[in-house]
């Protein structure tokens, strides 16, 4: 029987850096409608479902979505963990992705890559698969595709197990945190975290990783905007079309070229003193 796959993406209007950005308009439509979009389009989902927060902040993401006919959740502001398990038990998820909803270039091609790495690896047996990890580990996909994936199984383990505030905060770290990584090829580095967990660290050839395309500072929303009027509105774009886009147009990577990226140990302050 085909595993079931749901694609959770998780956001909020309280944004530390800016707030209401999942609502910003893109070529005619809010971020959030654009990233759930492209990620249902990967062919190994099952369902995509919207994960945002019970906080009264999020009343108007609940009503987007409940008016578009956007499937959604709502649960614990701070602990995403929770709110991932809790959408992901409620949806009878056999397969775990999760999705960020800055990311409005998310690639469907990119989702079903990390799907099926963790599927179709059966002599591996892959616990959690991703395309990026945080620093020390080293990233070649530009920031904004960034695709993680585990079974339901382990996702309540880890919902279980992890107490750490950076842990529930960016959900998945509890897998992979101090795991040796070693290269099977050139396109796949593997290992087993202290943990026990099994994982895959996907990569591409040519080396992209200081590519900025996700949205946390009006800059970068600016820079989505620049991206989407070029395909006039389509958001059926490929992350590779993209990539000839802004190497045609160099000029446009300069709209957000000084924005510092957030790292895995930088967690919102509020949900420390949660």
């Amino acid at each position: 029987m085909k595993p079931r796959v749901i694609a959770i993406i998780q956001g909020r209007m309280s944004s530390s850096r800016l707030p209401g950005k999942i609502l910003a308009d893109i070529a005619g439509k809010p971020m959030l409608q654009r990233v759930l979009l492209r990620t249902s389009r990967a062919t190994t989902v099952t369902k995509t479902i919207f994960a945002t927060t019970t906080d009264a902040s999020d009343d108007p993401v609940a009503e987007y979505c409940d008016f578009s006919g956007i499937p959604f959740t709502r649960g614990s502001l701070y602990d995403v963990l929770d709110r991932y398990y809790q959408t992901a038990k409620q949806a009878k998820a056999d397969v775990v992705v999760r999705v960020t909803a800055d990311c409005p270039v998310i690639d469907p091609g990119l989702i079903d890559l990390v799907v099926k790495t963790l599927l179709e690896t059966e002599d591996q047996g892959f616990d959690f698969v991703a395309n990026r990890l945080p620093p020390p580990y080293h990233r070649t996909y530009p920031i904004g595709l960034d695709v993680e994936a585990c079974t339901f199984d382990n996702l309540e383990k880890a919902w279980k197990e992890a107490r750490e505030v950076f842990h529930r905060e960016h959900v998945m770290p509890y897998f992979y945190e101090g795991v040796e990584l070693i290269a099977d090829n050139r396109t796949l580095q593997i290992g087993v975290s202290p943990r026990g967990f099994r994982i895959a660290l996907l990569h591409h050839i040519t080396d992209f990783g200081d590519y900025r395309w996700t949205v946390d500072t009006p800059e970068d929303l600016e820079f989505m905007r620049q991206v989407y009027s070029r395909f006039d509105g389509r958001d059926d774009f490929s992350w590779k079309e993209v990539l000839d886009l802004v190497h045609k147009e160099p000029a446009l990577m300069q709209i957000n070229a000084a924005v510092k990226h957030k790292t895995l140990k930088d967690i919102d302050d509020r949900a420390a003193n949660h």
